[in-house]
């Protein structure tokens, strides 16, 4: 879900197995997203228990990871993908890059699903939800603090001129963070308010950087930037405590839940149409609904698991899970999330 940086890494994870006879092992290629991170020891288990040897191909932002399967589909590059969410579906099944999926996992339940219209098991075109979180507004306290200003209750707010300069976004365009608040605002607010508030945000300085990481960790006040409000993660808080170098019971920093400022991001897992290594890739998505990934990736990629009833990491009581969060139909994103998208970039950016 985050540190989605603009990177194309290729790295590889092999586990020979010497026990019995030697036998060939199968190269499955996986495409994701700068932030997929998992343990180590768990990656390797997987390749000893399914016989094949891992290439991780990272590629860069969730947006850019699809445009180079959609631009690499007569000869894919990949087997499987992770990271494609309900935000890029639209994009995906258009471009017919994604396979049915037969795996178990393709027919029990999911925590959350990847379209208003999806299967019982929340699966829609092939992509299974792995995983799942609430993109917001994040505050430093400490600056509120000392500044003695009140924290914002509705995002008209931060029109006013005691918020201006405070707000660093990520583009939308290029970040699937930013691209999720964007529709979070058209969903709660309407759109033609929606862009209405886009555009009295530019006259009162927001900020719009190209991905998250450049947000949180360059702009953001808590890590040294002057911007003390940041779209993240509802999940970032509990990131805040895991991470400090000091034991702190409580986070720096929290969330603001305002109408027309949440959406619920699900990511999934899809094998890719023509990719070589079927059997490999319905292993992988199975591996990545098991229990001990779904608690993993909890603390390394800060989401939800979508597999029901696994326990939640005890860190994640500093998260937070907002009562209400905006949603659009698959129906509205396929016909009006590009539009909506260059609509943004001329009221905000031209």
């Amino acid at each position: 879900m985050q540190r989605r940086f603009f990177v194309w890494v290729s790295t590889s994870l092999a586990v020979m197995c010497v026990a019995g006879a030697a036998h060939a092992q199968t190269t499955l290629r996986v495409m994701t997203h700068s932030s997929f991170d998992l343990p180590k020891p768990l990656l390797a288990q997987f390749e000893q228990d399914a016989g094949v040897k891992l290439q991780i191909i990272k590629g860069g932002d969730a947006g850019e990871m699809l445009n180079k399967l959609i631009l690499s589909k007569a000869s894919p590059v990949a087997d499987v993908v992770y990271g494609i969410d309900n935000t890029l579906l639209p994009r995906a099944l258009a471009a017919g890059i994604l396979d049915r999926y037969p795996g178990p996992a393709g027919q029990r339940p999911a925590a959350a699903a990847l379209a208003d219209q999806a299967e019982p098991s929340g699966v829609h075109g092939g992509v299974v939800p792995i995983d799942f979180g609430f993109v917001n507004l994040n505050i430093d306290k400490a600056w509120f603090e000392k500044k003695g200003l009140a924290v914002p209750k509705r995002l008209q707010d931060l029109t006013t001129p005691a918020y201006r300069d405070l707000l660093v976004v990520s583009n939308p365009a290029t970040s699937s963070p930013g691209q999720a608040f964007m529709l979070a605002t058209i969903a709660g607010l309407g759109e033609q308010a929606a862009f209405d508030w886009w555009a009295q945000m530019r006259a009162n300085g927001v900020k719009v950087v190209k991905g998250w990481s450049e947000a949180y960790y360059t702009e953001f006040s808590r890590n040294g930037g002057t911007r003390p409000i940041v779209v993240s993660y509802a999940t970032s808080p509990a990131a805040e405590v895991f991470y400090s170098k000091e034991k702190i019971s409580t986070s720096p920093t929290a969330n603001l839940f305002l109408n027309g400022g949440v959406f619920r991001q699900v990511e999934g897992a899809a094998l890719i149409k023509g990719g070589k290594a079927r059997e490999a890739g319905v292993k992988f998505i199975e591996f990545l609904r098991s229990v001990p990934v779904q608690q993993a990736l909890q603390t390394t990629m800060w989401m939800y698991p979508a597999e029901p009833g696994v326990a939640q990491d005890p860190v994640m009581q500093h998260a937070q899970a907002p009562a209400h969060f905006e949603a659009l139909p698959l129906k509205a994103l396929t016909e009006n999330a590009g539009a909506w998208q260059q609509h943004w970039t001329r009221v905000v950016l031209k």
